[in-house]
């Protein structure tokens, strides 16, 4: 059996207000429920146009803020279960994530008052505290800081912590606080829930690490690409690495199986002068180099074939270069180095 929504009679300016908050939130691609308790009227002013052009604060009385997301429906509705204390709406045209960031870039340091609880654990730091010798010393003490007076002015001997977080705020470690400079709460707009797209988000789940998130995709990248190379799967990104990954493959099938290629034959000849100079160095004799090699020095071995794509991203070719080092290992199981210049000399 479906609800059926009561209806009432509201006053005209009631009315005129919930069809402006409907029009507020129909205007913007994402819509969220911000809180704006404790931020002083000034402060508050100055977030909303530090906001302007990005994104637009609309505050209004709870109930007509209720009624107006009841009357939008869909899945903003949800959005009325956030809608309690000191609230407002928060429209914008940025993705939910850009929105959360730039909420809290806006908050600022700001003093805590008594009666209030402890966003955080509450630390007076070692140092000095500025204050000449006095009644303030006992104050400090008082609270739970570790204070002396020494070289003439209170000092704290050591980073004390005054309250842990959750814990409620007295008037004696409020007038320290003020009177040491210290503020130990953020002041902005508290982000309580935004509705994006048919999905809502809570603050938790817009908290990202950046650059954590984009090494995942580098990381992610790079293991789909070695994914493509190690299953033979060629792509736009890994089409030049498989084909000089075959290059380098094909090569040592020649050099082992001394198939006179054209792009092989250099590295043939190279092959057999090493071989030719490791047999003469075993003997005895200094005519056991034939005249033709005597002084002439053996050519570098050959570069292994790489591909221009390797350079660019060398993390994610990690299995490519195994690959083409197998390849330099076969080679030189078999004594190749290029020494085309020694054997070419030796046979005109």
């Amino acid at each position: 059996m479906s609800s059926v929504r009561k209806t009432e009679t509201i006053p005209e300016w009631k009315r005129e207000e919930v069809d402006e908050l409907v029009e507020f939130i129909d205007s913007y691609q994402s819509v969220g429920i911000v809180g704006v308790a404790g931020i002083p009227s000034r402060q508050l002013q100055a977030m909303r146009r530090e906001l302007h052009g990005s994104a637009a604060v609309r505050m209004s009385r709870n109930t007509l803020t209720t009624r107006a997301l009841e009357e939008v429906g869909d899945s903003v509705e949800a959005l009325t279960e956030y809608v309690s204390g000191q609230v407002a709406l928060v429209g914008t045209n940025d993705n939910p994530f850009g929105l959360f960031k730039q909420l809290e870039a806006s908050k600022t340091p700001a003093p805590i008052n008594a009666g209030e609880v402890a966003p955080n654990d509450i630390v007076i730091p070692e140092g000095d505290t500025g204050v000449d010798p006095g009644p303030f010393v006992g104050e400090l003490q008082t609270v739970g800081a570790s204070a002396r007076i020494m070289d003439g002015s209170i000092k704290v001997t050591e980073d004390s912590t005054v309250l842990e977080e959750g814990e409620v705020v007295d008037d004696d470690l409020a007038n320290v606080l003020v009177e040491l400079g210290i503020e130990p709460k953020e002041v902005g707009l508290d982000l309580r829930a935004v509705y994006s797209e048919g999905v809502l988000f809570e603050p938790e789940e817009l908290e990202l690490d950046v650059d954590e998130y984009e090494a995942d995709i580098r990381s992610a990248a790079a293991a789909a690409r070695n994914l493509s190379v190690n299953a033979a799967y060629p792509t736009a990104a890994t089409a030049g690495t498989l084909l000089a990954k075959a290059s380098g493959e094909a090569k040592s099938v020649g050099l082992f199986a001394e198939i006179e290629s054209p792009d092989v034959v250099p590295d043939l000849i190279g092959k057999a002068d090493a071989q030719l100079r490791a047999l003469a160095a075993q003997i005895d004799d200094d005519e056991a180099l034939p005249e033709e090699l005597q002084g002439v020095e053996a050519a570098p071995a050959a570069e292994p074939a790489t591909d221009d794509a390797d350079d660019e991203e060398e993390q994610a070719d990690d299995n490519t270069e195994d690959a083409e080092e197998a390849d330099a290992d076969d080679a030189d199981e078999d004594d190749g180095d290029d020494g085309g210049d020694g054997l070419g000399a030796m046979f005109g």
